[in-house]
C-alpha cells in the first residue's frame, strides 16, 4: 500500500477515472465529493445514466479481509430484505483494488437525511434496526476490530499520550480527567450481554430517508458489539427527550428483535469512548492536509478548554442512573 501517513495524495482525479475504468465504470458527469473525511467518496453518473458512488478506503487503516467482511455483511443484509445500500458486484466481485487503493462501487440513492426530532421516523428506524440486528446475530466478523475496551479505550488513550499536539498548559489536568474517565468505564463497561454484527456508527447522518423508508449507510466502522451501540447516538436532548426517543426506537426494534435491557447501563461508557476515540481519530489524521483545513479549532487553546470541560461533564454522567424502559416493557 501507499502512503505510509494514511493520507490520499496519489489519489488524482486522473486515478480515480483510471481506478472505474478497470471495472468497466466511465463516469459521463464529473466527480462529485460527498462528505466523508476517513474514506474519500464521490457521486457520479456513468454513459448509461446510472448514478453510483464511489468509496475509496483510506490506505493501511484496514486489511483486505476487514473491508470484504464490511462488504459482505451489506450484501447479506440487503439479500434478507434490510434496507441498506449494498455494494455492485461485478464478476462476482464487491471489492477492487488500483494502484495502492481499495475500492467500492454503490448505487446512489435518493433521499434525505433522517430528522432526530421526528418520532415517526424513530419509530421506523427502530423496525429497521432490529432486522438488521435479527441478521447480524446470525453470524459474526472475525477480522473486524470489535468493540471492546482494548480497541476503543486503551489504544485511542496511547495515541493521545504520544501527540504532539496537546498545549503544555492542559496535559497534566487534561489526562488526569482521561485517566478518571478510563478508571469508570473500565468500572462499567461490562458486556457480559450478546454481542451481534452492528452498523457501529449508526448516527442520523449515516440513516437516509427513502419515500418514508430508512436506509442504512456507511458501514466503515462495523464490528462485533452490544446491540446499544447502534441506538444510543439517536438519542439526544434531556434525560426526558432520550427517553421518549429511546421509548419509540424499541417500540419499532422489538417488532423485530429482543432488546436486553441490561445494555442500557452501557450508554454513558459507550459515549465516553467515543468522546476519546474522536480525539484521538483527529490527533493521528492531521498529517493528512484536509484534517487542519477541516478542523482548523483542534490547535486551539479553546477547543482544549472546553474538551476538558465536557470530559468532568462525562464523568459526572457515568455517575448517574441509566435510562429505563417504560412500563410496557
Amino acid at each position: 500500500m501507499n502512503n505510509g501517513n494514511f493520507s490520499y495524495l496519489s489519489l488524482t482525479p486522473e486515478r480515480q477515472l483510471d481506478a472505474l475504468a478497470s471495472i468497466g465504470i466511465y463516469p459521463e458527469s464529473g466527480l462529485m465529493a460527498l462528505n466523508s473525511y476517513e474514506n474519500r467518496v464521490y457521486l457520479f453518473t456513468d454513459e448509461n445514466k446510472m448514478r453510483y458512488v464511489v468509496k475509496f478506503y483510506r490506505p493501511q487503516r484496514w486489511q483486505q479481509a476487514q473491508l470484504q467482511e464490511e462488504l459482505q455483511f451489506c450484501l447479506e443484509l440487503y439479500k434478507h430484505g434490510c434496507q441498506v445500500a449494498p455494494p455492485i458486484e461485478i464478476n462476482g466481485q464487491s471489492l477492487f483494488f488500483f494502484e495502492g487503493y481499495y475500492f467500492a462501487l454503490f448505487k446512489s440513492l435518493s433521499a434525505r437525511t433522517m430528522e432526530l426530532d421526528n418520532i415517526d421516523q424513530l419509530f421506523d428506524v427502530g423496525v429497521a434496526l432490529g432486522k438488521m440486528h435479527c441478521i447480524g446475530a446470525q453470524g459474526k466478523f472475525h477480522y473486524r476490530e470489535p468493540l471492546d475496551i482494548e480497541h476503543m479505550l486503551s489504544a485511542p488513550l496511547q495515541g493521545l499520550q504520544s501527540s504532539e499536539l496537546i498545549p503544555a498548559f492542559i496535559h497534566k489536568p487534561l489526562f488526569a480527567a482521561l485517566n478518571n474517565l478510563e478508571q469508570q468505564v473500565r468500572k462499567q463497561f461490562k458486556p457480559a450481554v450478546e454481542l451481534i454484527r452492528l452498523h457501529g456508527d449508526c448516527h442520523a447522518s449515516n440513516i437516509l430517508i427513502n419515500d418514508k423508508q430508512p436506509y442504512f449507510v456507511d458501514f466503515d466502522d462495523c464490528r462485533m458489539g452490544p446491540a446499544v451501540q447502534d441506538l444510543w447516538m439517536l438519542l439526544s436532548g434531556d434525560r426526558q427527550e432520550k427517553q421518549l426517543r429511546l421509548s419509540m426506537l424499541l417500540d419499532g426494534y422489538q417488532e423485530e428483535y429482543e432488546f436486553d435491557p441490561q445494555q442500557l447501563s452501557l450508554i454513558e461508557p459507550l459515549r465516553s469512548m467515543r468522546i476519546i476515540n474522536y480525539v484521538n481519530w483527529i490527533s493521528k489524521r492531521w498529517s493528512d492536509p484536509a484534517f487542519p483545513r477541516s478542523f482548523p479549532w483542534f490547535t486551539t487553546e479553546q477547543y482544549w478548554k472546553e474538551l476538558l470541560q465536557s470530559l468532568q461533564q462525562q464523568i459526572s454522567a457515568l455517575e448517574e442512573a441509566p435510562l429505563t424502559l417504560q412500563p410496557n416493557y
